[in-house]
């Protein structure tokens, strides 16, 4: 009994079996979570960019709005911009302040439409008689090795912004 108490031999192969399953999966998930931020800060990033770019011009059409859409795909790069969905929309409230949307256009996707509620950071009730021009996108992440886990995840954000050369976008010119 004496000489399998001191005997240490394949102590530390044994530990290895032990712990590296528990942590080949910490590494894993760090990657895929990394990942998951990274393509989280691409479409906000993406959404601001799409927004910033309309409210720059005083009207847009279908050919300008197509070429700032089309510039989401360099934004979200190097992630596919085929798994993207990008919303540009101009939201205008009436002298009761009630939202409608007044032109909407898409990439990959439906454009937006009524009814639609504007964020509580613009005053509660919504201010009468104002224009915001509504950037959204809709990225679907497949993780690489959780998707029988947890599929297809959207990952999505919106971003406000006031018209900067006029009080409203004019669509079409």
């Amino acid at each position: 009994m004496r000489n399998l108490w001191i005997d240490t031999r394949a102590v530390a192969a044994v530990e290895f079996a032990i712990v590296a399953p528990f942590m080949l999966l910490l590494y894993v998930g760090g990657v895929e979570l990394g990942n998951g931020f990274a393509i989280s800060v691409k479409v906000s990033e993406t959404a601001h960019t799409v927004a910033d770019l309309v409210s720059r011009n005083a009207c847009v059409n279908d050919a300008s709005l197509s070429t700032m859409l089309g510039a989401s795909a360099a934004t979200i790069a190097p992630y596919s911009p085929a798994n993207t969905t990008v919303v540009v929309s101009e939201i205008s409230t009436d002298a009761n302040g009630k939202p409608t949307v007044t032109w909407s256009k898409a990439l990959n996707g439906t454009p937006l439409t009524d009814p639609v509620t504007l964020p509580a950071a613009l005053g509660t009730p919504t201010p009468p008689n104002i224009s915001v021009i509504l950037g959204q996108v809709t990225y679907q992440y497949t993780p690489n090795l959780g998707y029988t886990i947890s599929g297809t995840l959207p990952i999505t954000d919106s971003y406000y912004l006031f018209p900067r050369v006029s009080s409203a976008v004019q669509y079409p010119c």
